[in-house]
């Protein structure tokens, strides 16, 4: 139990004491915190123990920690180890792979990995979970794997440029997700797989369009319900490197092929259909076509495309506003 006050001290501390630890036998420590900054920080750098230990002794995944109260840990252990299994499972790792580990906090993915791996090197901001890290590893008797003390985007690209080559990458950012310098810098590294652990989706699918749009394809996702009856959920992704083994380049001339590039961006199915959904009313393949070269939209020869040989019927303002409604959607004009 941390409590984090901005003083020295906190009046009646020894009742304070006996009513915490009446709670559960399970409470180990209790921990005043000292911060006086006038800061958005929830915890100061002091920490005073009030009662019990300093750390906080857990075992996870096999492997024994000691917790200090400034280092991250999650707080569900059953679910923690599904989704630390889940995290390793999807990374496979080998003998013969090197694991950077981004954001490793106490290093409990890292040292994980490390049972598997060829070398572990760990990343992490707060230095005392770097100094739990180097502790834990040396706790578990695990020696292939190192932790460095540096913001993310500083250290990891310096790793890339001393010619740290990881086979794997792990990433578990806080909230606010990674960054553009980090993701690039893995990127310029040519991990064969990206496993990305989050507590924020949306983050998450930012930081994974990025990896998309620079070599990478999301494989598998799997969200671990940390907090049950809240709407926070954990997810583990896997991302793997597209080889050049594996596809093939394609160059396609749109004027050989007679197509215009909105004519391609949606079919006439697709455009009778978000009028019928939207409207409840059905529109034809010649109402979209008279529509289309309304907003000079080209039309292939035969291909549904007015004919000025005989009349045909105008299409009725209504459907035609529909059709110009979904053109506009489908982003054709």
């Amino acid at each position: 139990v941390v409590i984090s006050a901005n003083g020295d001290s906190i009046p009646k501390c020894n009742q304070l004491i006996e009513s915490i630890t009446a709670l559960s036998p399970k409470i180990s420590s209790i921990i005043l915190n000292v911060n006086k900054k006038r800061t958005n920080l929830v915890l100061g750098d002091k920490n005073v123990t009030l009662w019990g230990k300093d750390v906080l002794s857990v075992t996870l995944c096999g492997l024994s920690y000691e917790i200090s109260p400034h280092s991250f840990f999650q707080v569900n252990p059953v679910q923690t180890e599904k989704l630390y299994g889940k995290a390793i499972e999807l990374a496979d790792i080998t003998e013969d792979d090197t694991v950077l580990d981004i954001y490793c906090g106490i290093g409990t993915i890292s040292l994980t990995a490390a049972k598997s791996a060829k070398s572990v090197i760990g990343v992490e901001i707060v230095p005392e979970a770097i100094e739990n890290a180097k502790e834990n590893a040396k706790r578990n008797g695990i020696e292939n794997a190192v932790f460095y003390c540096s913001a993310a985007e500083d250290i990891v690209p310096q790793l890339i440029q001393d010619d740290i080559s990881p086979d794997i990458v792990i990433l578990d950012p806080p909230r606010k997700g990674s960054d553009e310098k980090t993701l690039s810098a893995i990127v310029s590294a040519k991990p064969k797989r990206i496993v990305y652990v989050s507590c924020n989706p949306a983050t998450l699918a930012r930081d994974a369009q990025f990896l998309t749009e620079n070599g990478y394809t999301a494989k598998s996702v799997t969200a671990v319900d940390m907090f049950p009856h809240t709407v926070h959920v954990e997810t583990v992704a896997l991302l793997t490197k597209l080889k050049e083994s594996d596809s093939i380049t394609v160059e396609l001339n749109l004027d050989e092929l007679e197509v215009t590039a909105p004519e391609m961006k949606a079919t006439y199915g697709q455009i009778k259909e978000y009028v019928l959904n939207k409207y409840d009313f059905k529109v034809s393949s010649l109402n979209i076509a008279q529509v289309k070269q309304e907003c000079g939209i080209i039309e292939r020869e035969n291909y549904n495309k007015p004919s000025d040989d005989y009349k045909q019927p105008n299409c009725p303002k209504h459907k035609a506003d529909a059709i110009k409604e979904a053109l506009e959607h489908f982003r054709m004009i």
